[in-house]
């Protein structure tokens, strides 16, 4: 059989896939790459060339590519069960890793639902809030808001709290209409205002929504600390805290999308651990299975399940999908929890931050860099590009760059960022942030 290059799987994949996010058009001058495989960080093309991941794939990958031990129990669950229906079923791994997740709560919020992506993930808990309000008795109560740039998801519920024009405007007569409040991005400090002053003044917006609307309103979404896709927006955590008390006065659910931000990313394994509270339900997705399969989850409180729980099958939650509970989903991502454990991850992460933030430095103090910005294992910079022009044009040079520099971004806009996999080593690191310079002082002078 002849032997397929680079070039071979990237004309077959024009005539065949429809990729995602993405005007195909654009890739009559932006050539796509054809991976091979990976291993650690990296990605390979059919040629040999390298590109280290420094976005984790889009958030999924937590210990790197191929990694050995999520590779092993998954062969091991291959021989046993790869799927079952979880209707009227259920099974060891959907089990055991519900039991886990509920744990790492400390039991606050327990009964995972699960699905396959994130946006299924934030349907569900949209669903849940509005049935669970009717079953009380609370039947107006429908009615959901979500922060000023927020994404929470392109499915239709998901795409009704989501505040990104180009992904929203086309779709605007499928949707229901949300509330959108001001965002506590503290990129929006006034002079001499603190991070906890924004969340604040953010706060006063929430509030005068809340006592007009409360009694309409089932649920609040937002993603804790950092909103991602519009930009790595990072706000302090008394936001969250103050917006939970907001919630508990006006009979508000709080929903936590931690799809992006959850599984370290932000320092604590949930986001909402660094403002002491917790929501009404949390969902995760994304690295929840180390960047191995698709799944996603909802964990909510036993006050909620138990409004469901009845005889009457209509009280009942009767969302499905066909792939719900997948066993080996679930047994990627007790491979995942169980490294967490052995390797003592989070405070590993806190000593790799470092490391990185020292790497990334000299974008801190660039004279065309500003609002540079950390939370975790997330780093971020916005490019000051006055020219509208070239600042529209700016995240497609940026990634075709960084690609001939052996790296893997995708700026948001104008905002470059930094996700990398748990499992960087120090020339990793120091590549990283050499590169990472080097890419953004080309694009700039171009």
């Amino acid at each position: 059989m002849k032997h397929q290059t680079s070039s071979d799987w990237i004309a077959r994949s024009l005539r065949s896939v429809w990729h995602p996010c993405t005007q195909m058009q654009h890739h009559e001058e932006v050539p796509l790459i054809a991976v091979s495989h990976a291993k650690g960080p990296w990605l390979y093309d059919h040629e040999g060339r390298r590109y280290l991941d420094a976005i984790s794939s889009w958030w999924v990958n937590l210990f790197g590519h191929a990694n050995p031990r999520i590779n092993a129990a998954l062969k091991d669950q291959l021989d046993k069960l790869e799927h079952a229906m979880l209707a009227g079923f259920t099974h060891e791994p959907v089990v055991e890793l519900s039991e886990q997740l509920a744990a790492l709560t400390g039991h606050a919020l327990g009964h995972a639902f699960y699905a396959s992506d994130g946006a299924s993930a934030v349907e569900i808990a949209m669903k849940m809030s509005f049935h669970a309000w009717r079953n009380a008795g609370f039947p107006n109560k429908q009615e959901f808001v979500c922060l000023q740039g927020s994404y929470h998801g392109e499915t239709i519920g998901a795409l009704s709290v989501t505040d990104v024009p180009l992904f929203k405007d086309a779709y605007g007569p499928l949707l229901r209409a949300s509330h959108v409040v001001a965002s506590p991005d503290t990129r929006h400090a006034l002079e001499g205002e603190s991070s906890q002053d924004v969340a604040r003044r953010a706060l006063k917006d929430v509030e005068r929504l809340f006592e007009e609307r409360g009694d309409r309103i089932a649920a609040m979404i937002v993603e804790p600390l950092v909103q991602c896709a519009t930009g790595m927006a990072m706000h302090d955590p008394l936001y969250l805290e103050l917006l939970r008390e907001l919630c508990d006065r006006h009979h508000v659910h709080l929903i936590a999308d931690e799809i992006a931000v959850g599984c370290g990313r932000t320092g604590t394994f949930f986001a909402c651990e660094q403002a002491a509270i917790w929501p009404d339900f949390l969902c995760l997705s994304k690295g929840i299975s180390g960047g191995y399969l698709p799944l996603s989850l909802v964990l909510t409180t036993d006050a909620i399940y138990q409004s469901f729980y009845s005889e009457d099958i209509t009280r009942g939650f009767l969302h499905s999908h066909s792939y719900t509970g997948n066993a080996l989903a679930c047994r990627a991502a007790l491979a995942t929890l169980q490294i967490f454990r052995d390797d003592d991850v989070l405070n590993r992460n806190r000593e790799l931050a470092t490391r990185l933030t020292i790497a990334l430095a000299p974008l801190a103090e660039h004279e065309r860099a500003h609002h540079f910005r950390q939370r975790g294992m997330i780093f971020a910079f916005d490019a000051i590009e006055p020219d509208a022009a070239r600042a529209a044009s700016f995240a497609r040079r940026f990634f075709t760059t960084a690609v001939d520099n052996e790296l893997l971004l995708r700026p948001i806009g104008r905002t470059v960022y930094v996700m990398p996999p748990y499992v960087l080593g120090e020339e990793e690191i120091d590549l990283l942030g050499a590169r990472v310079k080097s890419v953004f002082e080309s694009v700039m002078a171009a």
